[in-house]
């Protein structure tokens, strides 16, 4: 075997999707790579130098910096989008000297203003800021951005898959678990749903939510602003200004915008990716159990030494996924809660972490929704386990005993069935010997493993319903 030479095995290496250190930028690249726009560093700097412009010409309208004529407007409310990488580049040169991000960036805006009619601007660039003015709300932007533009369309596509299926196999009767025995039945629809809307409810709680803003100085009392412009009403200026990007303006602060609200968004996901990681386990159930029949794929490989192995990989990868998504939400949340006093640094280095976060995420959602597209209900297996105990329809035989105010049917039926397996003739000999009306046995004898569902498809319309509703309004 070659060895890789002393340069090869270190800083020589190019980044590649073979060279990544993550599985995010390596392995996963292809699934994560919408995201890269908004998440990447390249991203943040974008989403910083969207803000800044935006600040220029908020400074423009409330009389603190001349006048802008249209054309400055329009460029500089563009200025963000139309960063190149190669500007991106220039901000990290300049960092490299400054080892303060947004203090380079500030610099690299007023290099790149050289020349043009703005130039009269750079005085004001970041005028009266702290980094964390720029930073609260270009997380927030690139969090709820990659999360409304590249997250939630895949998540609407697993409900889509969701309420599809639902929909398919709501009259399809099955043995319900619990605990992992069996229960009662139910149908493959209803069970389906009931992912669905439990989905749908957190998607929209998601969608809804409103993340806020602070704009207000180092610690968060706009001293400067009001020192050199005591005139203007500064806390009004910047509650208009973040409303302007899409937040509610928080007054309230330190040096940073307290991370109650990011905390919160986290939350849903992690709700949204611990449903998810339920669907997976039971979904991977089912096909272990062949209630589920996997597509079989020509060329693919479902072991290297047992070649008849057809795999439930996409349910096992969305589920580690989930998790590990899960466990950077998690940390996040419980870091960002707490600053030293006006503010610390530790979370300016964990926020940046979003994009793991929302990567392994992503992952997660890709797989579960390939791994849905390719699997079909064994009906007649389905059909033979729920036939298999008539003892599961003894829930109705003890209830209609309370309804007839026979004594203490629940231990009468416990005593008769508990522990025992009975199929469909001997169910017709056991009611023949139960204390009750023929015509009340006959009803039992009607009752089935296949018709005793309850209101399983009524339940399963009325959410199915409910659920489209909220993704026409989405």
């Amino acid at each position: 075997m070659a060895k890789l030479t002393k340069e090869q095995g270190t800083k020589s290496l190019p980044l590649t999707e073979l060279t990544a250190i993550t599985p995010l930028d390596g392995r996963y690249r292809e699934k994560v790579a919408d995201l890269a726009p908004y998440v990447s560093e390249f991203g943040l700097i974008r989403t910083r130098f969207e803000i800044e412009a935006k600040y220029l010409i908020a400074l423009s309208d409330t009389g603190v910096f001349r006048k802008l004529s249209s054309r400055e407007r329009t460029d500089l409310n563009l200025f963000g989008q139309n960063i190149s990488v190669e500007d991106a580049r220039k901000v990290k040169q300049v960092e490299e000297e400054t080892r303060h991000d947004v203090k380079a960036l500030e610099r690299t805006f007023r290099n790149l203003l050289k020349g043009t009619s703005l130039e009269d601007s750079v005085e004001f660039i970041h005028f009266g800021l702290t980094s964390e003015d720029v930073n609260n709300l270009a997380y927030r932007l690139i969090l709820r951005r990659a999360t409304e533009e590249v997250v939630v369309p895949v998540l609407d596509a697993v409900l889509g898959e969701l309420v599809e299926s639902a929909d398919q196999y709501k009259n399809l009767p099955m043995l319900g678990r619990t605990h992992g025995q069996p229960a009662i039945p139910t149908t493959l629809g209803k069970e389906i749903v009931v992912f669905a809307s439990r989905i749908s409810g957190q998607l929209r709680k998601l969608q809804n939510f409103r993340l806020t803003g602070k704009l207000n100085g180092a610690i968060g009392n706009f001293n400067a602003q009001d020192f050199a412009y005591p005139d203007v009403d500064w806390d009004s200026f910047s509650a208009k200004f973040i409303k302007s990007l899409g937040f509610e303006p928080n007054l309230t602060t330190t040096q940073i915008n307290p991370y109650e609200d990011v905390i919160e968004y986290f939350q849903i996901l992690q709700r949204i990716n611990g449903i998810i990681i339920d669907l997976d386990q039971d979904f991977w159930r089912y096909i272990s159990d062949n209630w589920f029949i996997q597509e079989v794929k020509a060329g693919e490989v479902g072991s290297s030494t047992m070649p008849q192995k057809v795999n439930p990989i996409d349910f096992e990868n969305s589920e580690g996924n989930l998790i590990i998504a899960n466990g950077v939400l998690e940390t996040l949340s419980r870091k960002l809660a707490q600053s030293r006093l006006q503010r610390d640094l530790s979370d300016s280095t964990t926020i940046r972490n979003i994009g793991t976060a929302l990567g392994f995420s992503l992952v997660g959602y890709k797989s579960v929704v390939s791994g849905l597209s390719k699997i079909s209900p064994n009906s007649k297996k389905i059909t033979e386990e729920l036939n298999q105990d008539w003892t599961i329809l003894t829930e109705a035989v003890q209830t209609l005993l309370r309804k007839l105010k026979v004594k203490d049917p629940y231990s009468l039926i416990a005593s008769l069935t508990r522990g025992e397996h009975i199929d469909g003739a001997k169910w017709n000999s056991w009611v023949d010997n139960l204390p009750i009306a023929e015509d009340q046995k006959d009803q039992l004898r009607r009752l089935s493993p296949e018709n005793y569902i309850g209101l399983a498809v009524r339940l399963t319309e009325k959410a199915l319903k409910d659920i489209r509703s909220s993704r026409r309004q989405k």
